[in-house]
């Protein structure tokens, strides 16, 4: 294909407003539907203070309280862990805000930037991949959610628990797995989710918002109310390392790692949300500062509660569920009243981030997987009907090893990542043809090979191969120690293994629609068509570029760029 130059990019790139989606034909009906679209500037809604927002309220959940307990457990010391912490999630704003960027510009979701990457159909296999993970972990949320639900109630109703010699209710599913108490706790959780899936994305951001300001507020009452009780910040705080050396900076390497592990799907899909800003700029320094702070200040506050709890009640609790409901053994009426509002906190905190990570993800990966069926709202109650089938209860009492898969995870979205952001910012340089990525036409660009782009899917499977053996270690086999070093940095590793790979793929044999200059050109469409018409055959072909030069004549290219 001729790489374009200058502003005639731009030009024809504005050009896509001509025609309308009632044009559709039967090939772009497979790819496209409203929510796959990109978004127009009515509903570019998201600004600054929203993706702030946004990460504050994401950032106060359970896991992100228990961040630093593997590496204080291992033998790290308190501070040791939260430099971890800080550094882990610094790394991971910066790969949120490449794949951000994208979204950001052209308006398009994870899904479609996908396209140019892995192919019209290749794109599908990762986006499956993201799909059932995001239903995965939306059972597994909702589940912590319920025992969330279970604390408020109890906190109202102290019986409201499994039966012992003191009371309770008994359990009328014996055998399940759970009991009635749990049940019905996350059952009702699950339930009072389902209508905060039903607005559109673009509105949902009011839902952070309130997070934002509530669920800190709590956690900070929560920090203030365990230091108090312990008269001081408890042994945790003065506790040392008690490992050191080649140990000990493995350890802190873990400890960075499982961040950004925690953070992979994040990374792969933000592009998700970054759509609807109104400027690329609202979804950069927002991001790129509440990333790391949030998270770190939520971290801080679980080490020093932890700390607390040790002298209050002699053990050292990570979970604060756990801490809660031996508030709760103590009784009293100002306990209760507490237990219920820090309660009603994690609660909502997790809805939040079961909206944010997982029902909108899953909806909006649903839509390129069955467009002409399926919208953003139906996937998410698609992935709240799958996370309630999955029984997670089960899911987490028989698989001890269940958060090791489920970070294992990250090697294969790091790949996805490596060929994303190689493919953008350094084949690319920012420039994408937007209605082509909606084109089931055989001679298409991003069409490639049968619909599938063999450099891309070699390079995600080399990103995969570098850390399977280490894979293999961290579940209990025995491998070289160079292979578990290779898996300590497993998201590197794999990030950097798929993006050289693909990168020196496309220079062996370059691909169509690129440009010789950095040229983004997103901000030139302001309502975008991506309707063709059949007789629109002027495309430019793998198959013409691997024959000759790749380029075709300028009359040819403006014609088939006349829309």
């Amino acid at each position: 294909m001729e790489k374009l130059k200058g502003t005639k990019a731009a030009y024809w790139a504005g050009k896509l407003a001509v025609e309308s989606e009632p044009n559709l034909t039967t090939a772009q009906l497979m790819l496209f539907n409203h929510d796959l679209k990109p978004v127009e500037p009515a509903r570019r809604q998201w600004k600054a203070r929203h993706f702030v927002n946004f990460w504050i309220a994401d950032s106060f959940n359970i896991n992100t309280w228990m961040i630093s307990s593997a590496n204080v457990a291992d033998g790290a010391s308190w501070w040791q862990a939260w430099i971890c912490v800080w550094l882990g999630y610094s790394i991971a704003a910066c790969f949120v805000c490449m794949t951000a960027r994208i979204g950001a510009v052209y308006h398009i979701s994870f899904p479609v930037v996908n396209r140019a990457s892995f192919g019209i159909w290749g794109a599908l296999w990762p986006v499956f991949n993201r799909a059932a993970m995001a239903c995965i972990w939306y059972g597994v949320q909702a589940w912590i959610g319920g025992q969330c639900v279970q604390l408020m109630i109890r906190s109202i109703w102290n019986n409201w628990r499994d039966a012992d010699a003191s009371g309770g209710i008994t359990n009328g599913i014996p055998g399940s797995g759970t009991n009635t108490v749990m049940f019905v706790s996350f059952f009702l959780f699950w339930a009072g989710s389902l209508p905060f899936i039903y607005p559109p994305v673009h509105k949902i951001r009011h839902l952070f918002t309130v997070k934002a300001y509530f669920v800190p507020t709590a956690g900070i009452a929560f920090f203030i109310w365990a230091v108090v009780r312990a008269k001081g910040l408890g042994p945790i705080v003065e506790q040392k390392a008690t490992v050191s050396g080649s140990k000990l900076g493995w350890l802190m390497v873990r400890g960075i790692m499982s961040a950004i592990a925690n953070f992979a799907t994040l990374i792969v899909n933000s592009p998700d949300w970054t759509r609807f800003a109104r400027k690329p700029s609202d979804a950069f320094l927002p991001q790129l500062l509440t990333i790391p702070i949030g998270f770190a200040l939520t971290s801080f506050i679980g080490i020093i509660v932890s700390s607390a709890c040790t002298v209050i009640f002699g053990v050292q609790i990570w979970n604060p569920l756990e801490l809660l409901s031996l508030f709760l053994d103590e009784g009293g009426s100002a306990q209760r009243f507490g237990v219920f509002v820090i309660a009603a906190a994690f609660t909502l905190a997790q809805l939040g981030t079961n909206i944010a990570a997982n029902s909108v993800s899953a909806g909006t990966d649903m839509t390129a997987l069955a467009p002409r069926w399926i919208s953003i709202r139906r996937g998410g109650y698609i992935c709240a009907l799958v996370g309630l089938v999955m029984c997670p209860w089960n899911l987490l009492a028989t698989t001890n090893s269940f958060t090791t898969y489920l970070s294992a995870y990250s090697v294969f979205l790091s790949s996805i990542a490596g060929v994303m952001i190689c493919d953008y910012y350094v084949v690319r340089k920012g420039y994408l043809q937007i209605r082509d990525l909606y084109s089931g036409k055989k001679t298409a660009p991003y069409y490639y090979t049968v619909g599938f782009h063999w450099r891309g899917y070699t390079a995600y499977i080399a990103g995969i191969l570098i850390n399977v053996v280490g894979f293999a270690g961290a579940i209990g086999r025995d491998v070289p120690i160079g292979a578990k070093r290779i898996y300590d940095l497993n998201f590197f590793a794999g990030f950097i293994v798929a993006g050289v790979t693909y990168w020196a793929l496309c220079k062996l044999s370059p691909v169509p629609a690129t440009s010789d200059t950095w040229m983004e050109v997103g901000d030139e469409i302001t309502d975008i068509s991506v309707a063709y018409r059949d007789s629109d055959t002027e495309r430019y072909d793998e198959e013409v570029m691997h024959g000759g030069s790749g380029k075709v004549a300028e009359d040819d290219a403006m014609h088939s760029k006349n829309f």
